[in-house]
């Protein structure tokens, strides 16, 4: 069983269904806090995979994600494993929600990923909280293999959702090189940037994104 590092921070709790997830899928889960990495007590080079969960790590209050991805950037013990893990060619990640948020700050460590965004406040300004419908679209993911054309109910729960290419990233390059790998879609499957269908206004129609290499 491959181990996947479940990621967790302060005020994530979106790990106990991840680690359940995987664990079907046959990986080995294995409980990873921040202060894991940092304390020494575990590090991901012992890793194949890696999880940065959801749920409002630091409560929502530091650009959602933007505090967790800070505490990587800027320790250099925590950069240099990260971008380490990264580097690797048999290693995978996957950012949910404020996880997401991490992830797309850490992007310029992540190879292949230059072109994405990062991303900011919903177009409402306010908090959703709703069900919508994803369509899986053609890309490299390796998570997403066999599923293009799979439509699927997901639930929705963010205040900062919404791909913001005027911070960083290259909407064009990433469509071109097929790198988006979900899209909202409306009751019809058509691909839509209404809301709330789109509840936070990406660009694109665009749910997820992957890299040049699907991991």
């Amino acid at each position: 069983r491959p181990r996947v590092a479940i990621l967790r921070e302060q005020g994530v709790n979106g790990q106990i269904e991840m680690a359940a997830g995987f664990d079907r899928a046959g990986f080995e889960a294995v409980d990873v806090h921040m202060n894991d990495l940092i304390s020494g007590s575990v590090d991901l080079s012992t890793m194949r995979g890696m999880v940065a969960c959801g749920g409002f790590s630091y409560g929502d209050v530091l650009g959602a994600g933007g505090g967790w991805g800070g505490r990587v950037l800027y320790r250099a013990d925590l950069r240099q494993q990260f971008e380490a893990f990264f580097g690797r060619s048999d290693t995978f990640a996957l950012g949910v929600c404020n996880g997401c948020q991490m992830l797309a700050l850490l992007s310029p460590m992540i190879p292949g990923a230059e072109d994405w965004p990062r991303l900011g406040r919903n177009i409402s300004e306010q908090f959703e909280a709703r069900v919508c419908t994803v369509e899986v679209t053609e890309s490299p993911s390796i998570f997403l293999q066999g599923m293009v054309g799979s439509r699927l109910p997901i639930a929705v729960a963010h205040g900062e959702g919404r791909l913001d290419f005027d911070q960083a990233g290259n909407l064009t390059r990433l469509q071109e090189n097929r790198l988006v790998a979900l899209r909202y879609v409306d009751n019809r499957g058509e691909a839509t940037e209404r809301y709330p269908l789109n509840p936070n206004g990406s660009v694109g129609d665009i749910a997820g994104i992957t890299n040049d290499s699907g991991n």
